[in-house]
């Protein structure tokens, strides 16, 4: 009787996925199909465009970061404000040498982060002040990861996509590298789980609460923002751009997708490189509560794990219940394998690769149980947890 409770539960969740979360498994809001190019503004002006790199330790990809931006073709007046957050290697110099010489490029040293405010969300606010108090108008503020690569057409669509639709801010899900066995494996699940957290339909939809955001790339309207401290509400977040996501879809309307013409530099060598990505801030997606941790962990097992351990391992209905909720699970994985490349017979893979994120959900809670969450580049920026009570 178990058995099959768990075969029918998990067949029931499965369904629903498939058919009533937002087609979130469908590979539909894609940046290269939507929205008009250039030549769709004729002969009115671009608007002001001012771009804020954060940078921490990132000598070794930052070069081709400011390079993607410096060669961007946008018609518009665009400056670009890299911030070096308190690096221990070159990124500075290797993002002034990038830059060669472009009077559009300023490289600005970071402070240390008041109390309270995590790193990458300072140096923005940094970034933000430096742009305001530089010439000339910002009408949208573009905000750039430092190990991202665009394409040369990508500020200017970015900008048709966003007026088209009225947007307070887009943002476009880079195509994360995927070279290493550990990336090829990781990484196609990992925007499989963001989408299913987050229904790109459900997001562009300003009828819906849902909100989110890839802080990898994001066109904001400066006006979205408040004046004086714009992103003081959020100052703590770890995960600041869906945070981000939902302060501005409460200002209008908000657009994401996914791209093949940015890319991130990235890389992931190994499992456990990527592990601590992702443990970086899975607890915090969990706002640091252990009961939603054993509730997340008893939900992923038995959406993931019990339908193949169903099909393998019992007999008769429930087995029946196994094979079926494995089967959707595949079908509703393959866009996403597709979409990377990948080969599609590795959609049945997909339970042993979501204990792989159980197992880095639960290193995040310990990570912060030990005072060490939300470790990046050698800050620790989650809020410290409770002492016991004695």
């Amino acid at each position: 009787m178990i058995y099959l409770a768990a075969g029918v539960a998990s067949l029931i969740v499965w369904i629903y996925l498939l058919v009533g979360r937002g087609r979130f498994w469908r590979i539909d809001e894609v940046f290269e199909a939507v929205g008009p190019h250039n030549e769709r503004r004729g002969e009115r002006e671009w608007p002001a465009v001012k771009a804020v790199v954060p940078a921490r330790d990132e000598a070794d990809v930052i070069g081709q970061t400011v390079a993607s931006l410096v060669s961007q073709d946008y018609p518009g007046p665009l400056a670009i404000v890299v911030v070096d957050d308190q690096s221990s290697d070159a990124t500075a110099a290797v993002a002034r040498r990038a830059a060669g010489g472009d009077g559009r490029v300023t490289v600005i040293e970071g402070t240390t982060p008041p109390p309270g405010w995590t790193g990458k969300v300072w140096a923005m606010q940094e970034g933000i002040a430096a742009a305001d108090a530089a010439p000339g108008r910002a009408d949208y503020l573009l905000f750039v990861d430092a190990d991202i690569l665009l394409e040369r057409g990508v500020l200017s669509r970015l900008i048709a996509v966003a007026d088209a639709r009225g947007a307070v801010l887009a943002s476009l899900m880079v195509k994360l590298r995927c070279q290493s066995r550990a990336e090829g494996w990781l990484v196609p699940a990992f925007i499989f789980f963001f989408r299913m957290l987050y229904p790109f339909s459900w997001v562009n939809d300003l009828r819906r609460p849902t909100a989110a955001a890839a802080g990898g790339c994001m066109l904001i309207r400066r006006q979205a923002l408040a004046e004086g401290s714009a992103l003081a509400a959020l100052r703590g977040a770890l995960i600041d751009d869906c945070a981000l996501a939902a302060l501005l879809k409460r200002r209008g309307p908000i657009w994401l997708g996914l791209t093949q013409e940015a890319f991130s530099l990235r890389a992931y060598p190994d499992f456990a490189s990527f592990g601590r990505m992702v443990a970086r801030s899975a607890f915090a997606e969990l706002r640091f509560s252990w009961l939603r941790l054993c509730a997340t962990i008893a939900a992923m097992g038995l959406v993931f794990l019990a339908p193949p351990l169903l099909a393998l391992l019992s007999r008769g209905a429930p087995q029946a219940c196994g094979f079926a909720a494995w089967a959707i699970m595949a079908i509703a994985f393959a866009p996403t394998l597709r979409f990377y490349r990948r080969p599609i017979f590795g959609a049945l893979a997909l339970p042993g690769i979501a204990a792989a994120y159980m197992l880095f959900t639960i290193q995040s809670a310990v990570q912060y149980r030990a005072g060490r969450g939300g470790l990046w580049k050698g800050r620790v920026q989650a809020p410290a947890p409770k002492a016991r009570r004695a």
